[in-house]
């Protein structure tokens, strides 16, 4: 008998995939680089229709026709060398699936090159970490429609179901679902750190406890905030340190990584000049927050106003929070769709962002409840320029604008960094704002380089000699 697919690249997201695979009676072939992965599976498995292979010609041998391989390999140079094993022992109508966070306009040139031999290539974004791996994550796959047409059957079976329907969606050509997935991870970086600096102000204006902090959240997490991200955040807080018995939030050292992908949304935004701010700055919040050393030094020599720790209504003042952390939210996806929708049309993938806010509404780090309402959003008017505008989003903006103005201003009053919060109420301000300053920036431009300029009154193109 042969096996129905084969999963290479046996690490933790790659294992977890296989034995969701198995678990949906998927025949699995397994390969890995180095043996102990494989055989660690392989063990772990035991009862499961999980087949080791140790050489690439015998494990491209057990699988049924048009073979389907679906790798699970460190994005960059490592999925070259994979592909490059695996193409001499395949044919015309195989199918490579690339699960990893690959750049998309790497996965692009690996479609080319390999359509070019016959050989049908998926770029698969995946999310939902080890768990999401194992008991379903959102799938978003990108490539030709008739190829993922033959993977279907597989992929909608191991996504995270949502009412009997998978989080799996074809998203569009070539290297559109890669795409995706870097977007909804520059989403994620937002998203963080909006919660985080909603955390401080909790903490070091309102002076609650961790625990304090933490049934708020879990208080939140019972509307309209609802979120995986606001769940695991209350959960955090909940952790005692089995050293010091202490929160263990407060052990944690404040320097924070990321791989890429928040990385290249914000270079692809600026490239194709879509307005991504608070994503930006969620990615520079990291970088900042690396310089550990740095900032210790210059606490001790850079000045800020005192922390006024007035009496503050702490009902009234935690309702505030909660505004200004959904109105943030509801900017911070506006920006990721805004990118979705700017991108695809400069592509002409096509992007179906009704279904992308419904494929992430289970499986995934982003998961939310409102998200449901993103894709009426979209249903309702598949051309929405900005989900700012939608009837709902813009009721809710309005309603919540003076909770994250009062927050904001209340930070930088006492000194107190809110990066995103910030960005946030720049990005809503500038959007509503019908006549901008931007008619001083075009007159500086072509005062000093004759850029020229165009008129509110009259079409064309003019240049002044200002001087």
């Amino acid at each position: 008998m042969f096996n129905t697919i084969g999963v290479i690249g046996l690490g933790v997201m790659g294992s977890n995939i296989a034995l969701n695979m198995a678990s949906k009676r998927e025949q699995v072939a397994v390969y890995n680089y180095t043996r102990d992965l494989t055989d660690q599976l392989v063990q772990k498995s035991e009862g499961q229709s999980i087949h080791p292979y140790y050489e690439i010609q015998d494990f491209v041998r057990s699988l049924q026709t048009p073979r389907k391989i679906f790798l699970m390999v460190t994005a960059g140079s490592p999925i070259d060398s994979v592909i490059g094993l695996l193409v001499p022992h395949l044919e015309a109508g195989d199918i490579i699936m690339d699960g990893g966070n690959s750049h998309y306009e790497d996965t692009e040139r690996r479609y080319d090159e390999l359509k070019s031999k016959g050989i049908g290539y998926l770029g698969i974004g995946i999310s939902g970490g080890e768990v999401g791996a194992l008991k379903g994550p959102s799938i978003m796959p990108g490539g030709d429609k008739d190829v993922y047409e033959k993977a279907a059957p597989i992929l909608t079976k191991i996504a995270a179901q949502v009412e009997s329907t998978p989080c799996c969606v074809y998203i569009g050509p070539r290297g559109a679902g890669h795409f995706v997935k870097m977007v909804h991870n520059g989403i994620e970086y937002a998203d963080m750190q909006l919660i985080a600096e909603a955390y401080t102000f909790l903490r070091e204006k309102l002076r609650l406890s961790v625990n304090e902090i933490a049934d708020i959240f879990e208080t939140w997490n019972q509307g309209e905030l609802k979120s995986y991200l606001i769940q695991i955040t209350a959960e955090i807080l909940r952790k005692k340190d089995e050293v010091t018995g202490l929160p263990l939030i407060d052990m944690i050292l404040d320097k924070v990584g990321q791989k890429g992908t928040g990385k290249w949304t914000s270079i692809q935004a600026i490239n194709n000049g879509i307005p991504s701010s608070i994503i930006t700055e969620s990615l520079f919040a990291r970088y900042l927050s690396s310089l550990k050393e740095e900032r210790v030094y210059a606490e001790s020599i850079l000045a800020g106003p005192e922390m006024d720790h007035q009496s503050l209504d702490k009902d009234l003042w935690i309702e505030y929070v909660r505004q200004a952390l959904y109105m943030g939210k509801i900017c911070a996806y506006a920006q990721g769709f805004t990118q979705y929708k700017m991108t695809s049309d400069l592509h002409g993938w096509n992007l179906p962002l009704k279904d992308i806010a419904l494929i992430f509404r289970d499986g995934c780090i982003i998961r939310a409840e409102f998200l449901n309402i993103i894709s009426e959003a979209y249903q309702a008017e598949p051309n929405l320029s900005n989900l700012l505008v939608a009837p709902y989003f813009a009721k809710k903006v309005k309603e919540y604008q003076i909770g994250l103005r009062k927050v904001i201003c209340e930070g930088i009053h006492s000194g107190i960094s809110f990066p995103c919060l910030s960005a946030s109420l720049t990005y809503y301000d500038s959007y509503r704002t019908g006549t901008s300053n931007a008619s001083l920036v075009q007159a500086q431009r072509d005062y000093f380089g004759a850029h020229t300029y165009e008129r509110k009154d009259m079409a064309g193109v003019f240049h002044t000699n200002w001087q």
